[in-house]
């Protein structure tokens, strides 16, 4: 991550009651701006075509137009042409293997060190960080390595839960699971709620939305951030890697 990246890392790309990316709408608006034209990535999920035209569908009301990798018979011209980058939700480990065989990973690093605008949704947020090892989903294939664009210099941890003091569930909570990545891992972790994003921008790394985050560091007591807050002394700036 250097001084020119502009990235947003959203936990979720829909809020319980409202529609598809309404909760971060504005956002999207005001961090695109100029930008006229978005690449897609759809590969998390297993129906493209249909992921794809929701997606075109939803940047389009927002005055943006928007084109799919999945169908477009060289995607890595197309990500040196883009605007922007969208890679939604959905699976990460699916989503990782797609653009490790496609060989994507490296043009869409270039790009976004060259400035382009990043956006990142749930599965997409996940492969923004080193590795997809602090991911919630199941395996349900196998990519070449759990490397993935290290475009941030920390993990990510989307669809953060709290532990429930009250819950009779008896397997691990979430935070549970973060500590025992960092028994085995240094790098930092930042847990995003639901209704939360990252910014990153003009080299400060903010929390935005509504939920806050949990920030997990190896040897310390994990960090509650609020909305609003810079997190790149928690984290690491954009000058970490």
């Amino acid at each position: 991550m250097n001084q020119s990246s502009r990235i947003v890392l959203i936990s979720n790309s829909t809020v319980h009651g409202r529609g598809y990316l309404d909760h971060v709408q504005e956002q999207i608006k005001m961090f695109l701006g100029d930008a006229r034209k978005a690449l897609f990535f759809p590969f998390a999920l297993y129906d493209r075509d249909d992921y794809a035209a929701k997606a075109k569908s939803r940047f389009a009301a927002m005055g943006y137009g928007l084109e799919s990798a999945h169908a477009i018979d060289n995607p890595k011209k197309a990500i040196d042409r883009a605007d922007a980058l969208f890679i939604g939700g959905g699976n990460t480990f699916r989503l990782l293997k797609a653009l490790q065989d496609r060989e994507l990973l490296e043009p869409i690093r270039r790009k976004v060190k060259s400035g382009a605008p990043y956006i990142g949704s749930s599965a997409g947020s996940n492969v923004a960080g080193p590795t997809i090892k602090t991911t919630k989903d199941m395996p349900i294939v196998q990519p070449r390595s759990f490397d993935s664009l290290g475009l941030v210099p920390f993990q990510i941890s989307p669809h953060y839960l709290d532990p429930d003091p009250n819950s009779t569930h008896m397997g691990e909570t979430q935070e549970e699971r973060i500590l025992q990545f960092l028994e085995e891992n240094e790098t930092p972790v930042v847990g995003i709620r639901e209704g939360a994003w990252i910014l990153i921008e003009n080299g400060a790394v903010m929390l935005k939305g509504e939920t806050g985050a949990r920030i997990f560091r190896r040897g310390q007591a994990p960090v509650e951030v609020t909305p609003g807050g810079e997190i790149s002394k928690l984290v690491g700036g954009p000058d970490a890697n």
